[in-house]
């Protein structure tokens, strides 16, 4: 089971966060829409061994901040880091509403990655 599950649409930053979690040693789920990370934070609900932390990409294509607004509406127990374009000052206001612990620039998301997916160890 993974300790970490990501939405992350981009192939070439998948390949970093996949290469990064394997050198920390922490286990990492990646999905690439909305619908595919409500459906993996459901299966893995309550499981021993599921997500300790959920990362989300706001720039993916299909359905990042809803997915977010879903799981925070459904009273989701997990922190949600989110990260995206530093000038997207608007999106980022609405990941915090919608239920965001930490919204960051993708710039030091990718600087502390290594740091991020140690949280779900700890």
């Amino acid at each position: 089971m993974a300790d970490v599950l990501a939405l992350v649409d981009d192939l070439f930053f998948m390949s970093k966060m996949t290469e990064t979690a394997r050198q920390v040693g922490v286990a990492l789920q990646t999905v690439s829409t909305g619908d595919a990370l409500l459906a993996a934070a459901a299966a893995s609900s309550g499981t021993p061994g599921g997500p300790r932390l959920l990362l989300v990409d706001l720039n993916a294509k299909a359905g990042a901040l809803q997915a977010i607004e879903t799981l925070h509406a459904e009273g989701n127990p997990l922190p949600v880091i989110a990260f995206l374009s530093h000038v997207q000052v608007d999106l980022a206001e609405r990941a915090r509403a919608a239920g965001c612990q930490q919204v960051m620039p993708r710039s030091k998301f990718t600087m502390e990655l290594a740091q991020i997916l140690l949280q779900a160890k700890s």
